[in-house]
């Protein structure tokens, strides 16, 4: 299957397995805001706690903060967001379609490389990477217009001049009237990482922690990106699980290769094989860091960033020391090896890892997406569509399927369904010839299916069937429990 072909597949199988949803979609939806349904809200939720667990569980010097998505607005004035955080755009006249100057470019390299041209894509991203790094607006102009790169909708190459458009969403706070306007307003957060910097120290003490210590946490952000685009890779609504670490300032570096390596070795833990994934370090460092990387994984769309982690330096403390006048220094008793002394008062500086849960989740189905031809005993051929998503993060675990209605097969199965729901999440189903009912859990990725038959009244034991080597055997029924959780 062409990759394009593969990723239209995927969104359509989101949508009719209960996965992802247009919002609104009965008033013909809303660009770019999309809803989980039944088991997209479960995988989403099963990432989410596998992240959670992996940082603030298995790491002693990491704790977690849940804070407002509502900050008051000089938030956004120290961390440089209202001044700064802007993307490049550019309008097609005769369509009126704006475009963010890095897509609209990237699209062109895609058809330059689909058509052979590899040498050709591969030179002008590397001239759009070097004119983005010195904002260089009109050598970008000049690049769109010398390689006669066209707009999608009216086919022309009538383009504005370029322009920074600012991403944040602004909304009104409080129900009094003001003469001063901008006295109300309030904007939606763009990341979820001021709410860690602006409780550094309220963390710190609470806790009780001690440099070297992260602070993480997940929640929903806004941006209003003017092309979304590729499903929900590209979203206004998304959520972020990021976890800033406080070091000493002299051992970034070292802890930006250590999250390096500790980032992909989790993406690896799901068992996605590692030429999947590979690192990509900016050209163009914002003002404040020190060195930045997305960690990019291949979906069918192409190599797309993840996850990115950034040596933030101590900006977004000092930043809010300045604006706030609240003193943000952390003092440090251990003893530093060439002075003897203390190492004393100072600014921690920033190791961030942050990762985009909705891109986890198109990457988790984009990996677990397969299509298969199966041939049957009868010599015959049949084919299913399975949803391969590792055990733990799989939405169902086991499914549930008294072979018939009747002769007591039900009841068996609804008291099996009692002993192993409270600890794993399980699914019934009576309804369908057994075949059916198998091809829809495949399609669900529910890893396990356990089918009561005639033969349970006889002998207490069940067939149980894997989802990816669709093997059968039979197993006591009194043992299902403990056989699915061996592999959670």
């Amino acid at each position: 299957m062409q990759q394009e072909n593969r990723f239209q597949a995927i969104i359509a199988h989101a949508k009719e397995y209960g996965f992802v949803f247009p919002s609104s979609e009965i008033y013909d939806g809303l660009s770019a805001v999309y809803d989980y349904g039944p088991w997209g809200s479960e995988l989403k939720k099963n990432i989410r706690d596998y992240w959670w667990k992996s940082m603030t569980q298995m790491h002693e010097n990491i704790v977690g903060v849940d804070a407002a998505i509502f900050m008051h607005p000089t938030t956004w004035k120290a961390s440089g967001h209202v001044d700064n955080f802007s993307d490049p755009m550019i309008d097609n006249k005769d369509s009126k379609k704006r475009y963010r100057v890095d897509h609209l470019i990237e699209a062109y390299a895609d058809k330059l490389k689909e058509a052979g041209k590899e040498k050709e894509s591969e030179d002008l991203l590397s001239q759009m990477d070097v004119l983005l790094s010195k904002d260089n607006f009109a050598g970008l102009k000049q690049l769109i217009d010398d390689n006669k790169i066209s707009c999608s909708i009216s086919g022309t190459s009538n383009w504005t001049d370029i322009r920074q458009f600012n991403l944040m969403f602004k909304t009104e706070f409080g129900a009094i009237a003001s003469d001063n306007p901008e006295d109300s307003i309030i904007y939606l957060r763009p990341e979820t990482a001021q709410g860690i910097f602006v409780n550094f120290l309220n963390v710190q003490k609470t806790a009780r922690m001690k440099i070297p210590f992260g602070i993480a946490q997940t929640g929903k952000a806004f941006r209003n990106e003017i092309v979304a685009r590729q499903f929900i890779f590209r979203m206004r609504e998304f959520e972020q699980m990021e976890m800033q670490f406080f070091v000493r300032p002299g051992t970034e570096s070292k802890w930006y290769k250590y999250w390096k390596q500790e980032r992909l070795a989790w993406h690896l833990s799901l068992g996605t094989p590692a030429d999947k994934y590979r690192f990509h370090d900016h050209v163009k460092l914002a003002h404040y860091a020190k060195e930045a990387c997305d960690i990019e994984y291949e979906f069918p769309i192409g190599f797309k960033e993840v996850e990115g982690i950034h040596s933030r330096s101590d900006f977004d403390l000092s930043q809010h020391q300045l604006y706030s006048k609240k003193k943000q220094n952390y003092f440090d008793n251990d003893i530093d090896e060439k002075t003897g002394k203390p190492y004393g008062n100072y600014i921690p500086y920033v190791i961030e890892t942050s990762i985009g849960l909705d891109r986890m989740f198109l990457l988790i189905m984009s990996q677990a997406y397969d299509e298969e031809t199966i041939t049957k005993e009868d010599g015959s051929q049949d084919r299913r569509v399975v949803m391969r998503i590792p055990v733990k993060l799989a939405p169902n675990k086991l499914a549930i399927l008294p072979l018939v209605k009747r002769d007591g097969l039900p009841e068996l199965a609804r008291q099996l369904m009692d002993e192993c729901k409270p600890h794993f999440r399980c699914f019934y189903e009576e309804k369908d010839a057994i075949g059916k009912r198998y091809r829809r859990q495949d399609a669900i990725g529910t890893p396990f299916c356990v089918t009561i038959d005639h033969q349970t009244k006889e002998d207490g034991t069940v067939t149980i069937r894997e989802r990816d080597s669709m093997e059968q055997r039979r197993i006591k029924l009194s043992e299902v429990k403990q056989e699915i959780s061996k592999f959670l």
